[in-house]
């Protein structure tokens, strides 16, 4: 049975809170015209994640893999077979589910106006070269050599983001208007690439022991007195502490530079600023956490906030939106202890 456009929109509605519940939460915060090709955008880089993510497969047959992904940019019978892939890989059943739907995706992304698609391939391009690079130089799991390593891994899979964002504020906005655009190039890589930096800090015991991998730079650590090989060592966690802190540091740049990016959005953009907030407010609390614990160098542990803190952000988020001077508020008062509604 043929698949219709409308049957693929609500599959992939379906499946987004399966794998991001938070993004989910986040988009239907955006204008409707503007849901859809960020929703897509989301998933075409989720797919290609999910493979490049996947180290039960040799590095050669990943790089195949983003290359027939990038194929179905062209291809409507290369995306419809994409989706087979899937067999090979070894994921959660959710990110299994969405690389099955790949022709689904596709079918979808053909269905939007030609400026979207431009953005959304354009920017998918870029991530995947920098993921295939990525995957085969570092074909048994990535181990990070240096700072500059760092950011170049983080730009690939995250402040690629940030621009495909951006471009489509731009692409459909009234009120993102050349002006506007430019000022918010200047801080759409930090913006999309907060929320990474942050992600690899407080999952450093996971990544090592669930995806075999290691982003915490061999040199920061070698100066700290530490080695990718003992990032974990009970022994060695004080000199492993010491070698994120240049880390800690960046990831408070690059939240500090997201601020700005949302404060150069025009106020009568409220419902794109309402989905920038989010995010931005999530990672400084994970930030104030990251910077009082040492759990994620803990075998099994990790750094997480609170449920509550959660939603009570997600209702503050709507009203720190409206203003900067509210949006700067409220971003004071997470990054000083979790935040809550109940009146004091």
């Amino acid at each position: 049975m043929t698949t219709t456009v409308a049957d693929a929109e609500r599959a992939s509605r379906a499946l987004l809170p399966r794998v991001s519940r938070t993004f989910a939460l986040g988009i239907k915060l955006l204008p409707p015209h503007l849901e859809p090709p960020v929703r897509l955008g989301y998933l075409l880089c989720r797919i290609a994640d999910t493979v490049e993510d996947d180290l039960a497969l040799p590095a050669p047959r990943r790089a195949e893999l983003l290359d027939a992904f990038l194929h179905c940019f062209d291809s409507e019978e290369a995306a419809n077979a994409f989706g087979a892939c899937a067999a090979e890989l070894t994921s959660s059943p959710d990110y299994l589910e969405l690389v099955r739907t790949s022709g689904e995706v596709f079918l979808m992304y053909r269905k939007l106006n030609d400026a979207s698609r431009e953005i959304l391939r354009e920017w998918v391009e870029e991530m995947v070269h920098g993921m295939r690079r990525f995957v085969l130089e570092h074909p048994t799991g990535i181990r990070i050599a240096n700072v500059e390593e760092f950011k170049e891994y983080c730009y690939y899979v995250a402040g690629t983001v940030g621009h495909l964002l951006t471009d489509l504020w731009h692409a459909h906005s009234v009120f993102v208007g050349p002006r506007h655009y430019a000022r918010l190039l200047e801080n759409c890589e930090p913006f999309g690439e907060a929320l990474q930096t942050v992600n690899i800090l407080k999952d450093v015991a996971w990544d090592v022991e669930q995806e075999n991998q290691i982003y915490i730079p061999a040199d920061l650590l070698a100066a700290a007195g530490s080695t990718h090989e003992s990032i974990l060592a009970a022994d060695n966690r004080a000199a492993t502490r010491k070698a994120m802190a240049p880390l800690l540091a960046l990831a408070n740049d690059d939240v500090e530079r997201a601020l700005i990016y949302i404060e150069q959005l025009p106020l009568n953009a409220v419902r794109i600023r309402l989905f920038c907030v989010l995010p931005i407010l999530l990672a400084i609390a994970t930030l104030r956490e990251l910077e009082q614990t040492d759990a994620m160098l803990v075998p099994g542990g990790g750094v997480k906030i609170t449920r509550g803190e959660v939603k009570a952000l997600m209702i503050a988020a709507s009203a720190s939106s409206l203003t900067n001077p509210s949006l700067r508020w409220i971003a004071r008062r997470t990054r000083q202890r979790p935040f809550s509604l109940a009146l004091r």
